[in-house]
């Protein structure tokens, strides 16, 4: 908590080129700028997913370890990560903490607030490398780039077929049930 407090103290003098947003550290605006360029240079050895940070591979890993460490002292429901507890804890409080300057609608986290506000702004931080097409969210710009790699990340177990979104894989096995 102690270290968290200081980031409200400390002078931000690295600014991102893209963004003007500001960090205290170096290491930090090396790792933001991974945002605009869509460098992941973390790969998950058992799926080969990519990300962006450490912290981030280390929490996906959990998916194939069925690790689940955080707990909801309400409920006992058990989270990946201590961001889907926070989230979840909003189902027992009722709050959405975070809400819209323009519009006043509320959020129960900052990432959804942010990816609310680009309504808004119009911002499209996010680009794709191959063909330039801008998007507002990063995990549209990951699905997008599938068009360009060709990649199929999703098979059902049942019939092997390969899908480029995992929505479309849920769908398709409705039809083996």
């Amino acid at each position: 908590m102690n270290q968290h407090q200081g980031i409200h103290t400390v002078e931000h003098i690295y600014p991102c080129d893209v963004c003007n947003k500001s960090f205290s550290k170096i290491y930090n605006l090396k790792r933001h700028k991974r945002v605009h360029t869509g460098e992941r240079p973390y790969r998950c050895e058992v799926c080969n997913k990519t990300f962006s940070d450490t912290s981030s591979l280390k929490v996906h890993q959990r998916v194939h370890t069925g690790e689940r460490p955080y707990r909801c002292d309400v409920c006992n429901t058990t989270f990946r990560d201590t961001s889907s507890l926070k989230v979840h804890q909003g189902v027992h409080t009722g709050k959405y903490p975070y809400h819209c300057d323009v519009c006043n609608k509320t959020f129960r986290d900052t990432s959804c607030l942010k990816a609310h506000q680009r309504v808004h702004t119009g911002e499209c931080p996010y680009i794709c490398a191959v063909c330039l097409k801008t998007f507002k969210q990063h995990g549209h710009l990951k699905v997008h780039e599938r068009v360009h790699t060709g990649e199929r990340p999703y098979r059902c177990e049942v019939c092997n077929k390969t899908f480029k979104q995992h929505g479309h894989l849920k769908i398709h096995q409705r039809a083996h049930t």
